[in-house]
């Protein structure tokens, strides 16, 4: 096998050739016959193909199913086909309506909770339980270190609503309320299996917080579990038996909260460490890690699957799609991104701990606003503090009312939400100021979310480098247009696209130097997949 001759000099056809690696189902051979190579597929129920007189097979791929690209313990395990997430984007851009496409088609959608009222979110639960039923879907459960009571409020409505798959995120040290989600219902099968209801899986871009993830439940937790009640002391001896989550995504350079790490470097080491925790837990369930931001193309996903993923994650460019939860103005402004078109800003909910989430700055005036609010609250102790014309000017350009007007709109708001917050507010001015100038950050969302035209130089829209890629695979293609952009669409090509991907590497490393174009995946319409992805 291998010739490591190039295809430009055997009369290879390309466009056949192109076809043979989209066959994806079908074991593919190359043909050296009188100095030409010919692709061959095999059909269901052939063999390889017959021995002619001068022919010989140089080369061999075999099928590469979207459905095996990833671990195949993972998608039985979660009752989906595809190794494919969407993940969650908070105030439900992640929508009911993308968790639904997603999970007909055969891959798991998060409903992205964070930052909604629990009314909608408890909605939500009700509408996909209906309309999916039996089908996979996922929640959102982000950490809310200001806002502790919001979190446990959010892991008992999961509880309660019977929702059996959460993705944990942005957390920085694991809580209480995320321990007795994942614990809730844990017992013993008559076979001896640990069964536990409730699966987390964590995103993370930080090698001490998985190993945290991977780990058994803290005990503190647990006897505090058991002390109110909520667990059984048999229920918690069953808990330090099992990881609190057996999936963890090493979250790269995503939209949202980030670390802005690089996946090449960060999965390999999340993977390391799901393997050796694997044996040092002695666990009687595998371990294992996906790979999320930077994800939006065939060759992104191809990259991920040849690292080791289990599945991958998408964010950014099912904002962009017409299911989305976000407006028609956000849209056409994502289908214009390029890669260098984000930056870092202030995080409206850890404003005061400095953390930041990387978004869209072409459009918009939003990072820059954001992060002169973040400047002057490190400069003041009180908004009583900051220069009558820097205040002017704050009131002016940035909210349009004065500081007393937002205060008024805050209390009122966190009065019905969390007083507590209001409570210390009043006696701590700097408190005061912060809740103030994360009105802003908070209202920016909801201007993008909602299409507010006359704050589109404040639209705060999270967004990853992945989405200029994405833009600059569709141009040209019939995904170019927003109005194009369907979920289910965009997951199948890129799925598809690493399938075919896939096995063109299979033929480089057998020596086979191949033209460009075959190495070149452009966007087909889902009829077309579909066909590629049936018996045939």
């Amino acid at each position: 096998m291998g010739t490591g001759s190039a295809a430009g000099d055997t009369g290879l056809d390309h466009a056949a050739l192109k076809e043979a690696l989209r066959s994806v189902r079908h074991p593919l051979y190359l043909v050296h016959q009188d100095g030409v190579l010919t692709p061959e597929l095999a059909r269901t129920g052939q063999g390889a193909p017959l021995a002619r007189e001068g022919a010989r097979v140089v080369a061999f791929a075999p099928p590469s199913l979207p459905e095996h690209l990833g671990d195949p313990s993972f998608c039985r395990e979660l009752g989906i086909r595809f190794p494919y997430l969407g993940g969650s984007m908070a105030k439900g851009i992640s929508s009911a309506a993308i968790a639904e496409e997603l999970g007909r088609a055969g891959m798991l959608g998060m409903f992205g909770a964070a930052g909604l009222p629990l009314r909608q979110v408890e909605d939500a639960a009700d509408r996909l339980a209906s309309s999916l039923g039996k089908i996979p879907y996922g929640f959102n459960l982000i950490h809310s270190p200001h806002e502790p009571d919001l979190e446990r409020e959010l892991a008992e409505l999961y509880i309660r609503k019977g929702v059996r798959i959460v993705e944990a995120s942005a957390f920085l040290a694991l809580t209480l309320p995320l321990v007795r989600y994942r614990v809730h219902g844990i017992r013993r099968e008559a076979d001896g299996r640990i069964v536990a209801p409730n699966r987390i899986i964590a995103k993370v871009s930080r090698e001490e917080l998985a190993a945290k993830f991977f780990a058994p439940a803290p005990e503190k937790f647990l006897r505090e579990l058991v002390a109110n009640g909520s667990i059984t002391e048999e229920q918690a001896e069953l808990a330090a038996q099992i990881p609190l989550a057996q999936d963890v995504t090493a979250e790269a350079d995503s939209g949202g909260h980030t670390d802005n790490r690089p996946a090449i470097a960060l999965f390999p080491t999340i993977a390391s460490l799901a393997s050796r925790l694997q044996q040092t837990h002695g666990y009687d369930v595998k371990l294992r890690a996906g790979l999320a931001g930077g994800i939006s193309t065939p060759a992104s996903a191809a990259a991920a699957f040849a690292m080791g993923a289990a599945y991958i994650m998408t964010g950014s460019v099912n904002q962009a799609c017409v299911e989305s939860g976000t407006s028609d103005a956000v849209r056409g402004m994502l289908a214009d991104t390029r890669q260098a078109d984000v930056i870092m800003a202030p995080a409206a909910d850890m404003f005061e701990m400095g953390v930041t989430v990387q978004v869209l700055k072409r459009g918009t005036m939003f990072p820059m606003r954001a992060a002169k609010l973040y400047e002057f609250y490190r400069a003041y102790r009180s908004l009583e503090e900051i220069p009558a014309a820097e205040r002017e000017k704050l009131e002016k350009t940035f909210f349009q009312a004065t500081f007393d007007q937002i205060w008024r709109d805050t209390r009122s708001y966190f009065l019905t939400r969390d007083p507590s917050q209001v409570e210390r507010a009043e006696r701590d001015p700097k408190h005061l100021m912060a809740l103030v100038f994360r009105w802003y950050l908070g209202m920016a969302a909801h201007w993008a979310k909602d299409g507010a035209e006359q704050r589109r130089m404040d639209y705060q829209v999270w967004c990853g480098p992945a989405m200029g890629a994405f833009n600059e695979w569709a141009t040209g293609s019939f995904l170019e247009p927003p109005a194009n952009r369907k979920v289910v669409d965009v997951a199948l090509n890129i799925l598809h696209g690493a399938a075919q991907l896939n096995r063109a590497n299979v033929l480089r490393s057998q020596g086979i130097q191949l033209p460009q174009d075959a190495l070149t995946v452009e966007p087909l319409e889902l009829a077309k997949i579909k066909e590629y992805l049936v018996e045939n």
